[in-house]
């Protein structure tokens, strides 16, 4: 079954660098531009020629971009101007990009309250400014300022303004929640009434985070029918920010509810880069990264990041698998275990509420629950070497660096601060049952209990 494409719209250098205190230099803009472009985005909108000297400047000297559509922004004609005799129709074109986003009123109230103009002029601007470009042969892009309070207000005349664009060439109509007051549940409901009016193909959704629903808002639009989603690194936007495309990205490319009906321009090989890129953000902008965030922070997958797991390994639901952490087949991770640089061989067992630092654990062991394996200290490495068919029990401490040699016995409680061959420490009577059990189960590959 073919899927369908969701297209990638980046706004960071125009709707990004609204947010306070955020001021791109030409160089900013062109090191993100050429890393989202490297990613795979479809759309790059660099800014807004005509209204600051560095939005002009940087669309006089484009940056170089294979797949990407380099974009620029601008708003529908002025009442009493034709579009040909339009000051900022003319900034856009003269920005010579292969693409235009224009946004226009979509709500009657702003319409008469901010415009402070007629509805039908409204409707007319939007008309003659798709027209424009469209005979131009720009991919025209219309953003629907303001469209769900508009379509909760006056849906009729909300449509109309959606259609005054469709109707005359536009390739992407964007419902904006440019307050970013709309709920999940009501994006679903307005764009599956919107999409069957206008097709979903050129449907778009830009979602503003004032509600913290940004990414579920462009996720549910997706899944009533849009097909181009807008947003940002990072979320970065004014007042609350926008929909983070940190996070939108990796949720299309591997949840399976959206992974197996949509594709993307971006390649599973390229979301290592969406870090790369969050990071870019936050140094251009001198900011501490958030290691909280989805997908992209530091915190993000710390129980997988940079592990290993072969097959049919058993993990307890509480587990943290630290980064440089490799499982071999058949291993069982007891619950509250954390594990971090170790390597657990081949059908061993790490009990509950045990921490496995910088060790080698090997095949057939069984580690038993609170053990612990690094130093007092937590600064030196522990490189402790656990070999084959060891029996440790409950509670004991390996103060690196230690060896415990291939069939050893440690009894609860221990304290070993140097190597351990082939014998048993202090074992009560209940570990020797346990041991004699383990061994049994191990068809006598541990060593027998000393006298």
């Amino acid at each position: 079954m073919s899927k369908e494409k969701i297209y990638i719209f980046d706004t960071t250098l125009r709707d990004g660098a609204q947010t306070e205190g955020v001021d791109f230099s030409i160089e900013d803009k062109n090191k993100i531009a050429k890393v989202l472009s490297d990613i795979g985005v479809d759309y790059v909108e660099g800014g807004w020629p005509g209204a600051n000297p560095v939005d002009t400047k940087f669309f006089s000297s484009p940056p170089k971009m294979q797949q990407t559509l380099f974009t620029a922004f601008g708003m529908t004609k002025k009442t009493g101007r034709s579009a040909d005799n339009d000051p900022g129709l003319a900034s856009l074109m003269n920005a010579n990009t292969p693409a235009v986003c224009v946004v226009g009123k979509s709500w009657d109230f702003h319409v008469k309250v901010a415009l402070g103009i007629q509805k039908e002029e409204n409707l007319e601007n939007i008309k003659e400014t798709a027209k424009h470009f469209v005979k131009n042969n720009k991919e025209f892009l219309f953003d629907a300022e303001h469209f769900f309070d508009g379509y909760k207000a006056n849906p009729e005349y909300a449509i109309d303004c959606l259609k005054q664009a469709y109707d005359n060439g536009a390739r992407w109509v964007v419902l904006c929640d440019t307050n970013g007051g709309t709920l999940p549940n009501e994006v679903r409901e307005i764009v599956s009434k919107v999409s069957k009016i206008i097709p979903g193909n050129n449907l778009g959704i830009h979602a503003h985070n004032d509600t913290e629903n940004a990414v579920a808002n462009s996720l549910a639009a997706v899944e009533s029918g849009v097909r181009h989603i807008q947003g940002t690194i990072n979320g970065l936007g004014e007042r609350c920010g926008n929909a983070n495309l940190m996070s939108i990205i990796p949720n299309l490319c591997l949840k399976k509810s959206f992974s197996d009906k949509y594709e993307i321009n971006i390649k599973k090989d390229k979301l290592s880069s969406l870090t790369e890129c969050s990071r870019l953000l936050d140094e251009i902008l001198n900011r501490k990264p958030n290691k909280n965030m989805a997908y992209v922070g530091a915190s993000a997958f710390s129980h997988i990041e940079g592990t290993k797991i072969d097959d049919n390994v058993v993990v307890g639901p509480y587990a943290r698998l630290r980064p440089g952490t490799i499982l071999k087949s058949h291993v069982k991770i007891g619950n509250f275990v954390e594990t971090k640089k170790s390597i657990i061989s081949n059908k061993s067992k790490v009990n509950h509420l045990s921490y496995i630092g910088d060790t080698f654990v090997g095949k057939n062991s069984n580690i038993g629950a609170g053990t612990i394996t690094c130093n007092y200290d937590g600064i030196r490495k522990s490189k402790t070497k656990i070999l084959d068919n060891v029996f440790v029990g409950s509670n004991t401490s390996l103060v690196a660096p230690v060896k415990l040699e291939s069939k050893s016995v440690v009894g609860a409680g221990s304290v070993i601060t140097k190597n351990v061959k082939s014998k048993s420490l202090a074992l009560t009577r209940t570990e020797q049952k346990e041991v004699k059990d383990y061994i049994r189960k191990k068809k006598n590959k541990c060593v027998e209990l000393l006298e």
